[in-house]
């Protein structure tokens, strides 16, 4: 499964893909690529489109130790907006379970999940017409 970033620093957003089958050591791989990467800051908004993904790895005990390492990585510093496009059957699976693990974080990660891309554009104040508009774009 790639998981793929790119930060788009005007927008002050970062926007994490992922496609096929879901391996949490490969997104604990992405997640350090990211915070090491010179261009991460503090609370830059987070798209994590989930709609290519085909399935995924049901180790629960080890998602739930991915989003603690997010939440520690996250919550030292401001309020960080995390958007999941979940608009197919296994990325609504995953974006419930993701959820879940954000209980009792804390108010400085704010997690919404969204099925429309439309509706995750417009959240996001990206003023792009779609997903492939965003890619598009120079980071």
């Amino acid at each position: 499964m790639p998981v793929t970033y790119k930060i788009y620093k005007d927008l002050g957003l970062v926007h994490v893909r992922y496609s096929g089958f879901g391996v949490i050591d490969e997104s604990f791989a992405a997640i350090a690529r990211y915070l090491a990467d010179p261009a991460f800051r503090p609370g830059q908004k987070q798209l994590v489109d989930l709609s290519d993904l085909t399935g995924y790895e049901k180790n629960y005990a080890k998602l739930f130790e991915l989003q603690a390492h997010k939440a520690d990585a996250f919550m030292p510093g401001p309020e960080t907006l995390l958007v999941y496009y979940t608009p197919t059957g296994p990325s609504k699976e995953v974006g419930r379970l993701i959820m879940r693990s954000w209980d009792d974080v804390g108010a400085s990660v704010v997690p919404i999940i969204l099925e429309d891309e439309a509706e995750v554009l417009s959240v996001l104040g990206l003023g792009v017409a779609s997903l492939e508009e965003l890619t598009k774009r120079a980071v």
